[in-house]
């Protein structure tokens, strides 16, 4: 039979290993633990200086002066996408002089 204790033959090990392959496995375990809590912790500064480099940077000026609408093409075809669409230009204004022959 096999668990009959006067049968030499067999050894008895525990299902956790050895003691050493015990002290890897904790060893390994707290190291992973150090790392987690190193990596959390350098991601904290991180997040704080940009919450810190946020809080000192100056707000953009307001505007001075209104902008000047743009002149707005009132074309349906163009808005549907059935034709292309032309830019808008001012109107050629008439010179006092004649053209040169």
């Amino acid at each position: 039979m096999a668990t009959d204790p006067q049968d030499s033959d067999l050894v008895h090990v525990p299902l956790s290993g050895t003691r050493a392959q015990s002290l890897q496995r904790l060893q390994i375990g707290l190291g992973g633990v150090g790392a987690m809590v190193l990596l959390v912790g350098v991601a904290n500064v991180i997040v704080d200086r940009v919450k810190q480099t946020d809080a000192s940077r100056v707000p953009g000026a307001a505007a001075t002066a209104t902008p000047t609408p743009t002149p707005v093409a009132n074309d349906p075809l163009a808005d549907a996408g059935v034709a292309p669409e032309v830019a808008v230009s001012p109107t050629p204004k008439a010179s006092g002089s004649p053209p040169a022959p």
